[in-house]
């Protein structure tokens, strides 16, 4: 077969770069294409994470000869309520895109976006398998983003071209082969849309022992015969010429006034608004009809209707033999190709496929908003360049309008309980602020866990803005579980996002190692769920944890306290109340069994981590207080703690400054005059609501 070279248009290029060398594939374009990669650390950060305007930290380092010098960082977090949205592209910019190839002849063949050039390290590949469309530019609001951590290679179908499903599959899979030949410990990602989630399903189950890994949004199940076999028989009666002959009656042409009345209406209103299904998504490209018609003349609709037919047939029939990691995105408004009950089906049959159910979208899912594939990979943990996910490794920052979205998300809390931070500096003065917290790392914030974490989201989001510090907080393996039928996974994708990391030695010693801010509650879930009466009380293990593993990295322990979960609600009904009632005591147990006790064989206090959700009465917000007592350096100390009663003296230490920080708190938020609400409000009023509300004397 002659090699195919699709022309670079409109920001495209074809396949090949200086990360992978000599593809052997006829099917392949093979010109070079520049790499703009660039230089990251372990934790990759996005190239989006850049907002305008980020305040100036100065961080004090000794310099070779040790003298202290100031390092100016800018925080790309500090403005984060103006941060854009990291998805600039829409489906007019599809529609736009696509014109150029509609005229396109030859065989199916992949292209690179070359705004998709600048790979982390070692980024795995991605293969984009299109829709019915077939120009392979289903993922063009997604380019940018995804190309930081992926190398892109789109399928392109051209309108004309008559290749069968069979063939497809065979062009994909000598791809992958290929690719896995060349980097056998790097997966293989492969987004389906559609007609190419099954292709993707065909391939997987043809090639089991290639590390696959498939993202399938909206995979074609079935074809609803009620409405396909009218269409098909409609098309068949029509004129070829029908496109062009719609296009002069209706006067649907590119750059006509009523056409460009339809692009105004379109971007004035969100389109959920004009109801679900297929009518929504016409009247979005309505304006767009002879681009369109041109992708979908009359023979070829009716061929990409068999193509379906085919591949849909065939990725039923070789389901079972699909071993890859998946994840199925589900739109709530697609009722054409998909099957609700065939979903469920794949996810009980795929020993690896877990759903994902995006109910306000339809059938165009990468190209609506709202839909962001790189913040899905995040949220599942479902990003890795090796055999398996890496929390450390793998982890990608949040861009500043994902920090955005959580601030959004959490916006009454963190605005209602309108917390106060306080820290120590070196010399035992304490500050509002942050200032007295060690800027560089390993450091290991040692602390309280409120009732439900409900300081998380404060703390987190002050850390990256005022100090650029990401916390990395160890977290209940609970929060990692993607499939689980007690509540919805999705609820736990903000903790992902943010860092977390499945707590054990292993992970604090990896942590430190890198020299991390990490983030740790040695009460763990006990504490996060603790009964009536219990508030602000510890309940940490007796032996020393973490002493050693800190000294070993010479890590500073900032202990800290919290309060203020008695201000903002009242706990009613907790684990002793409900496991009285016979139908909560089934799930909580069912709940406990499912997410594993960390403590078990411990008989204290300790032990009793029951996995249940407390009863809460919401009162009117008070206030949340922190305060991070001065950070305890065990640099150099490593010998002298590997002495157990050393270490855990320093143990004791460090749970009775948490203590004392909690009982500052406690007395010094009765004097603070804008502890309720009321005060708060007028005095924003009155200084503007973007003011520092002040606090206690200190």
């Amino acid at each position: 077969m002659a090699v195919t070279v699709l022309g670079s248009i409109f920001g495209l290029s074809h396949i090949s770069s200086s990360s992978r060398e000599g593809v052997h594939n006829a099917d392949l374009c093979c010109s070079k294409r520049t790499s703009a990669s660039k230089d990251r650390i372990t934790e990759i950060k996005s190239v989006t994470s850049t907002t305008p305007g980020g305040n100036r930290i100065q961080r004090k380092n000794k310099d070779e000869h040790g003298a202290r010098v100031a390092k100016v960082v800018e925080s790309p977090y500090w403005k984060v309520e103006t941060a854009r949205p990291d998805l600039k592209k829409s489906l007019p910019d599809f529609l736009e895109e696509a014109r150029d190839f509609v005229g396109d002849d030859g065989p199916p063949r992949w292209f690179s976006p070359l705004e998709s050039a600048a790979q982390a390290p070692n980024s795995p590949l991605l293969l984009f398998l299109p829709g019915i469309d077939g120009t392979g530019l289903g993922l063009i609001r997604h380019h940018k983003k995804l190309g930081e951590i992926f190398d892109i290679w789109c399928l392109h179908i051209p309108v004309k071209d008559r290749t069968p499903a069979k063939d497809l599959v065979k062009l994909i899979e000598r791809t992958i082969k290929s690719e896995n030949n060349r980097f056998p410990n790097r997966p293989i990602y492969i987004v389906g849309d559609s007609i190419g989630a099954c292709l993707a399903l065909d391939v997987a189950a043809r090639n089991p022992n290639i590390d696959l890994v498939l993202i399938l949004a909206n995979p074609a199940t079935h074809v609803n015969n009620i409405m396909s076999q009218p269409v098909s028989g409609m098309l068949n009666i029509l004129p070829d010429g029908i496109p062009t002959l719609m296009e002069e009656i209706f006067g649907f042409k590119q750059g006509d006034p009523l056409a460009a009345m339809l692009d105004a209406l379109t971007n004035e209103f969100a389109v959920h608004q004009f109801g679900g299904g297929m009518l929504r998504d016409i009247f979005a490209v309505s304006a767009n009809l002879p681009t369109l018609s041109k992708i979908f003349p009359k023979d070829t609709l009716l061929w990409k209707l068999e193509l379906l037919k085919s591949a849909i047939a065939s990725a039923n029939s070789h389901i079972y033999a699909v071993r890859a990691e998946t994840m199925i995105l589900l739109s709530g408004r697609d009722q054409w190709l998909l099957n609700e009950e065939d979903i469920d089906r794949y996810s009980r049959t795929m020993p690896k496929c877990i759903v994902r159910k995006l109910k306000d979208n339809g059938q165009f899912l990468f190209l609506e908003d709202g839909v962001d594939l790189v913040t899905i990979i995040k949220g599942t943990c479902f990003y890795r360049r090796g055999k398996s996910h890496d929390h450390l490794t793998d982890y990608i920052m949040p861009t500043p309008f994902e920090l955005k979205q959580q601030l959004d998300d959490h916006r009454f809390l963190i605005d209602g309980a309108s917390p106060v931070m306080l820290s120590t500096l070196e010399d035992g003065k304490v500050v509002r602020g942050l200032e007295g917290l060690p800027s560089e790392g390993p450091v290991l914030y040692v602390g309280y866990h409120m009732l439900l974490g409900f300081e998380l989201a404060p703390l987190l989001t002050q850390f990256l803005r005022e100090k650029n510090i990401h916390l990395r907080g160890l977290a209940h393996p609970l929060l990692f579980i993607n499939k689980t039928d007690l509540v919805d996974p999705q609820m736990f994708d903000k903790y992902k996002i943010m860092g977390g990391v499945p707590v054990s030695n292993f992970s604090i010693y990896k942590l430190l190692q890198s020299k991390s801010h990490v983030l740790l509650y040695p009460g763990g879930v006990r504490e996060a769920l603790h009964r009536k009466g219990e508030a602000y009380k510890l309940f940490w293990p007796e032996q020393a944890e973490f002493v050693r593993v800190a000294s070993k990295f010479g890590a500073k322990i900032v202990p800290f306290g919290a309060v203020g979960e008695d201000d903002i609600c009242d706990l009613v009904l907790d684990a002793d109340d409900q496991k009285n009632i016979p139908i909560l005591k089934d799930f909580i147990d069912k709940a406990t069994r499912q997410a594993g006790n960390l403590r078990e064989g411990d008989n204290s206090e300790l032990g009793k981590q029951d996995a249940y959700f407390p009863g809460l009465l919401p009162k009117i917000p008070g206030r949340f207080y922190f305060y991070f007592g001065k950070p305890i350096d065990t640099a150099g100390k490593e010998q002298e703690l590997r002495d157990k009663k050393k270490a855990q003296e320093l143990y004791l230490q460090v749970k009775s400054e948490v203590e004392q920080c909690i009982a500052y708190l406690k007395v010094k938020r009765e004097s603070d005059p804008y502890r309720n609400l009321l005060p708060r409000i007028l005095y924003q009023a009155s200084h503007g609501f973007s003011s520092e509300i002040p606090t206690f004397d200190l």
